[in-house]
């Protein structure tokens, strides 16, 4: 009896990378290999690698180290490394890992099976397909099957690759090379296929999505986007993310607006507010321009939820800037805010500047950052109790002692099922989440509106509302 062939598969970093791996999964299972839970179980192991910061790079590293074991014991036939890491350091990584059978880059990652069928059939490597690491500005096929791993109720679709921005201290320009749209027409397909197998909120994603469409359009077209997935039936939810602050423009407030659809949740990464340092960042806007947005969007969506993210720490940044940074902080208020602590990566400009800041001194910013976002966050979570909203089902809270686990209010004995529930102002994975209780029974991907009756920090506790 013939015996399916296992994968094991590991995906690391971002979202954007997670499509990829999604897109991967696909492909082995179109090509009749079993994808495994279990790596012992393992005939191949594939790592999807992230290097976008130092902390990225090393736990792909790990990874590789670890999976690199099994293969040298012989638990399993290949070991297989694909992604960003794959794709900048392909021969340091068959140099100095030998348990690597083959290394595919960002670009490849379309002709896996092909070399996971000449590792596993030890056909002679005449074509160089156990390397594939291609040109970062070539494209892999897209229209090939995905092997959705969020659980079916939401997807994020990919709508570029590749960046023309090159700020000072990112690698991914060098990875993923120059900005390319995918036609409106393959993406509007691909929503209808993930509509079609239940998926209900389309997440967007590329490195920036506010330029989709200047490169295949000549103008900026993100906006004729949303409007054709928004025809799409049984999505209920469209979210932006990594949209430059620079690259806003009328026509996507007007469509966030006027689409029921489009969720009222932007994510603006700003990295910081001093117009040296963003000079020296390479960004292109400064802090009047950022508070002038921000105030913009606010009055034109005034429900909209504003995230970004901050780098502390960058190479010339004095206590001054970072008290200009935390007072920018503090004016504006974003409902949600995440800060890295700045990470020098090779190759980049930044990376040889003058006036590095100490680790220490990084984390100690970053630390007072958290801090007051903190107190901002719990003031605005505190300010939606009352409020009805419409949320999504991510699923059910099992087992004794589901209070102090979330450390909700007290329940008063309260036996009825406590429900995880995200809503418009909430993405998966990065922000908070709303807590239901309701004696109702529900599925996860639907959608209900309640009442919030609590905050727990960063999150929400609410009550079905009345109908």
């Amino acid at each position: 009896m013939y015996m399916k062939r296992k994968i094991f598969f590991v995906s690391l970093g971002c979202d954007k990378n997670l499509v990829d791996s999604e897109k991967m999964l696909g492909i082995l299972g179109r090509s009749g290999y079993e994808i495994t839970d279990d790596e012992t179980a393992a005939d191949v192991i594939v790592i999807n690698t992230c290097c976008f910061i130092n902390d990225a790079k090393e736990e792909s590293i790990q990874a590789i180290l670890e999976m690199g074991e099994l293969r040298k014991e012989g638990t399993c036939r290949a070991l297989v490394v694909t992604g960003c890491l794959a794709q900048r350091y392909r021969q340091e990584i068959l140099d100095e890992i030998p348990e690597v059978d083959a290394v595919i880059g960002t670009s490849a990652y379309d002709r896996l099976a092909q070399v996971i069928g000449q590792l596993l059939d030890d056909e002679p490597e005449d074509d160089g397909s156990r390397i594939c690491v291609e040109d970062p500005d070539l494209d892999p096929e897209r229209s090939v099957p995905r092997m959705i791993t969020t659980g079916g109720h939401y997807a994020y679709l990919k709508i570029a690759e590749g960046c023309n921005k090159r700020c000072t201290y990112c690698i991914i320009p060098y990875i993923r090379g120059h900005y390319r749209s995918f036609p409106m027409e393959e993406l509007v397909e691909e929503a209808k296929r993930l509509a079609e197998r239940g998926v209900k909120e389309l997440i967007l994603v590329a490195q920036e999505t506010t330029l989709y469409g200047i490169d295949l359009y000549g103008k900026k077209s993100l906006h004729l986007l949303v409007r054709e997935l928004a025809k799409i039936p049984g999505i209920n939810w469209i979210r932006l993310l990594y949209c430059y602050p620079e690259e806003i423009y009328d026509e996507l407030i007007t469509v966030m607006k006027e689409e029921e659809k489009v969720c009222h949740y932007l994510d603006l990464p700003i990295q910081h507010a001093d117009d040296g340092i963003l000079r020296r960042m390479g960004r292109r806007t400064n802090r009047a321009e950022l508070t002038e947005l921000i105030a913009k969007l606010r009055r034109e969506i005034p429900d909209i939820i504003l995230r970004t993210t901050l780098i502390t720490g960058f190479p010339g940044e004095t206590q001054e800037a970072h008290e200009t940074l935390m007072d920018f902080v503090d004016e504006t208020a974003f409902d949600r805010l995440g800060v890295f602590a700045y990470s020098p990566e090779e190759g980049t400009p930044a990376a040889e500047m003058p006036d590095q800041v100490s680790e220490e001194i990084k984390q100690e910013r970053r630390d007072e950052i958290m801090s007051l976002q903190q107190e901002i966050a719990f003031d605005l979570a505190e300010q939606r109790i009352g409020k009805k909203m419409w949320v999504m089902v991510e699923g059910r809270v099992t087992g004794e002692g589901e209070d102090d686990l979330y450390d909700l209010p007290d329940d008063d004995g309260d036996d009825r099922d406590i429900y995880v529930c995200r809503t418009y102002g909430d993405a998966p994975n990065v922000d908070g989440y709303l807590f239901l209780r309701t004696d109702e029974r529900l599925m996860t991907g639907d959608f209900v509106e309640v009442v919030v009756t609590g905050a727990n920090e960063y999150d929400l506790v609410g009550e079905m509302a009345d109908l």
